[in-house]
């Protein structure tokens, strides 16, 4: 065990942050810790660290293990080129290099009878240089560099020119190179791109060494981590596995402890009616019996309902009027900056119904193709042509038309006054204001938080085309997981642009890959893309190369047609058969309320003096509900089948 944290709370002034909260971490493992914004996450690192006292526990860190720690949006400031500041990492290994230099230059004038212990120091040197990698630290440091993508022309930039996000990026790789046993690093994917989260997952996983990562990053959890540690209402709990294996954990307690406290209340009800039964016959045998029925009602432990962040918000999209079938038609698009240009002969379709990603490496011109769609740029070249009654919505993280004046109460109800109040908090607790929040002035937000505001309102909108721009920034796991399910509900379009690979996932029909100046069409999700992408790729890109190959060219692309056809057999086979699911699921719910409606009549029916007088009666009712209690029984568990496949 290098980490152990036991009976660890902290709070801030009335408000408790976490309590009692007791993990491990063991050598070499790779865990993650989880939980809403506000949960506690990077407070526990900080503790960890010792940039924060834990009000009560211990944090004990195996000996002679060294610990380093990435903060969100860290920045080194520092006049040292880029290059120079992760270098400066391996000081120690710098160090070592140059007293070797020292000692090999003086080797031919150290006398004869110093010369032994002379070698022997020289010896013990070199095999600790050997052990530090210190023949290859440098190309080390470059790899580092290249993977978490800076280029080399970026290697000469001071701290000065970076940005913000780069700057974090240089922190992490400074880190990286530093190896310590257990590596601390607070949301490490922020401001990269999907090719260098790649890198850092292939790093991570082949890094010798424990890593305890806080992140949102689902996808990127479970390629990496065996173990999720979740902080929720104060409290935490481990899971072993990683982030689909925890959520559907937490998802098989939760509807375990919903259904025991359930079962419990139903109990406790039915020992209740008994009770009040037996006193109501009003003899002295049937009140004794009572008694003794509540004083073994009394010593039962009671269960609290189970809670969750945000369980009961389901946020529904839905457009005004249907558009027509061809939603979108892009031909020979191209934009150029400066010279550069960022695509070229860029053609595709979008159709109603699909739920479309684009997705490609930064400075590649994503945001620009959506900027151009919604008249924000100018093409070079090209045609955009929409299609018969569609209207846009349209998120831009840059362009946010909020009233600074307002309240995000105001800003919703004023836009929107047919919502409750209740309806209004529901919309703004999906976006993480909650509380006192939703009485906050636009004006006193974060860019991230008037971000999120932008996307509750767009939400809001009644347009049949949503176009979105990196629509999970600044959203928790819990929040992404209520915006997947409305899209993936939405009865209109939807174009995205988005680097998080498990919302792609979780939500795209067909993925648009913006490549070397081209978009490459996949008809899937993100592990369907990842599955064709070399391919795919190289049928597409080859033609342009290799206009001396018009046969192999022409055979690439009926290879690339044919599989796109069964792509599109298997795409329809599996949505009809979600389809199906979906339809199974409804009727067991249909039924499952049929029957507790009947319950309920049932249960006030034999509570009724009139029929508990008549013993034949009550048999008779008593029969019928165990019937339907064994038959919602089957339904509860057929329901829990369906809603896991």
């Amino acid at each position: 065990m290098i980490l152990s944290c036991q009976n660890i709370t902290k709070t801030f002034g009335t408000d408790v942050i976490i309590q009692n909260a007791s993990f491990h971490i063991e050598e070499y493992e790779k865990a993650a810790i989880v939980g809403i914004n506000g949960a506690g996450k990077s407070t526990l690192l900080k503790i960890i660290v010792g940039e924060l006292e834990p009000d009560e526990g211990v944090v004990a860190v195996s000996k002679e293990k060294t610990i380093g720690y990435l903060a969100q949006n860290e920045v080194i400031d520092s006049a040292r080129t880029i290059y120079e500041e992760v270098l400066s990492a391996k000081q120690p290994v710098i160090d070592m290099e140059l007293e070797i230099r020292r000692m090999e230059n003086r080797m031919d004038s150290v006398p004869a009878s110093e010369l032994e212990a002379f070698m022997e120091k020289y010896e013990r040197l070199i095999h600790q240089f050997e052990l530090a990698d210190g023949y290859t630290y440098r190309s080390e440091v470059t790899s580092v560099l290249n993977g978490l993508g800076f280029s080399e022309a970026d290697f000469s930039k001071t701290q000065a020119e970076l940005s913000g996000g780069q700057k974090t990026r240089a922190a992490l790789c400074r880190l990286l190179v530093t190896k310590p046993d257990l590596l601390l690093l607070d949301e490490p994917t922020n401001h990269l791109d999907m090719e260098s989260i790649q890198w850092l997952e292939n790093y991570l996983l082949n890094y010798k060494g424990a890593v305890l990562i806080v992140s949102h990053d689902r996808y990127f959890m479970d390629k990496i981590v065996s173990k999720v540690v979740e902080v929720s209402h104060h409290k935490v709990n481990s899971y072993t596995g990683n982030y689909t294996a925890y959520a559907k954990k937490k998802a098989q307690v939760r509807a375990a402890e919903l259904r025991a406290y359930y079962n419990q209340q139903q109990e406790i009800k039915h020992q209740e009616e008994v009770i009040a039964k037996l006193k109501s016959f009003n003899r002295e045998k049937s009140i004794k019996r009572a008694e003794s029925r509540e004083k073994m009602l009394d010593k039962i432990k009671r269960l609290d309902k189970p809670v969750d962040e945000f369980t009961d918000l389901n946020l529904h999209l839905a457009p005004c009027i249907t558009s027509g079938k061809d939603v979108m038609q892009v031909e020979c698009l191209a934009k150029s900056f400066d010279g550069r240009q960022l695509f070229a002969q860029v053609d595709f379709s979008i159709f109603r119904g699909e739920r479309v990603a684009l997705i490609g490496n930064n400075g590649t011109g994503k945001t620009t193709i959506l900027k151009i769609i919604n008249n924000m740029l100018p093409a070079d070249a090209g045609e955009i042509t929409l299609g018969t009654n569609v209207q846009i919505g349209y998120y831009d993280q840059e362009h946010q038309v909020l009233h600074s004046e307002k309240t995000l109460f105001e800003e919703i109800s004023d836009d929107y006054p047919q919502l409750t109040n209740t309806q209004i908090r529901n919309v703004l607790a999906a976006f993480l204001f909650t509380n006192d929040d939703v009485f906050k002035r636009i004006g006193d937000l974060s860019g991230g938080e008037r971000g999120r505001v932008s996307l509750a309102k767009l939400m809001l909108s009644e347009a049949n085309f949503l176009i979105l721009d990196e629509p999970t920034n600044h959203l928790d796991i819990t929040s992404k997981e209520i915006l997947e399910n409305a899209l993936v509900h939405y009865e209109g379009t939807v174009l995205f642009v988005s680097h998080d690979r498990y919302f792609i996932n979780q939500t795209a029909t067909r993925i648009l890959d913006l490549h070397e100046q081209q978009v490459l069409n996949y008809i899937g999700n993100y592990d369907y893309y990842l599955e064709k992408r070399d391919v795919q790729r190289s049928a597409q890109l080859q033609p342009k190369k290799n206009t001396d190959l018009p046969k192999a060219a022409s055979q690439a692309d009926a290879d690339t047609a044919a599989g796109g056809k069964e792509d599109w057999k298997l795409k329809k086979m599996q949505q009809a058969a979600k389809r199906k699911i979906e339809n199974e699921l409804r009727k067991v719910e249909e039924r499952i309320e049929t029957l507790e409606t009947e319950k309920k009549e049932l249960e006030e029916e034999m509570a009724s003096p009139q029929v508990a007088a008549l013993s034949a009666k009550v048999m008779e009712l008593h029969t019928q509900l165990v019937q339907i209690e064994e038959e919602l029984e089957v339904l509860y568990e057929k329901w829990e089948e369906l809603t896991n496949a």
